[in-house]
């Protein structure tokens, strides 16, 4: 299985579990270019958020990981550039499915919402999980 190439980033909010994500993926052999932040010092999530989500519909990377205090305000962020399916993941079933159904292309994460096995586990399972098609492809064509 090819190793995809991953575009990283986060605010403030998720920087300690931003750097937990890069071990992991640096661990598991993943290809990744973090784009910050570098500090707990505040940050405006949407540009970190507009940068690897323009990185990934471009063809840069193949999918990005973006993570702020909820996840949520990233996945707005990153639903914005045309060619994103950003989706905001809390367990391993709905990263399973996003990526499974919904082919999503960002994921994110709320550092103030899991822990870093958690996190972990979401990463892994999305990474690994490929896009069925078939049925869900006509939804993917409806979404854009």
């Amino acid at each position: 299985m090819k190793k995809l190439k991953i575009a990283l980033g986060s605010d403030h909010g998720g920087y300690e579990l931003k750097n937990s994500v890069g071990e992991f993926l640096k661990k598991e052999g993943y290809d990744f270019k973090d784009f910050g932040c570098f500090s707990k010092d505040s940050v405006d999530y949407p540009l970190i958020a507009k940068e690897i989500a323009n990185a990934v519909a471009k063809g840069e990377f193949d999918r990005g990981t973006i993570i702020c205090g909820s996840g949520l305000g990233v996945a707005i962020t990153a639903n914005k550039v045309k060619g994103i399916r950003a989706v905001t993941c809390q367990d391993t079933y709905c990263a399973k499915m996003s990526r499974a159904h919904n082919d999503a292309n960002v994921l994110t994460m709320g550092g103030r919402v899991i822990d870093v096995p958690t996190a972990q586990d979401i990463v892994k399972i999305w990474l690994e999980t490929d896009f069925e098609g078939g049925r869900h492809q006509k939804r993917i064509d409806m979404i854009e």
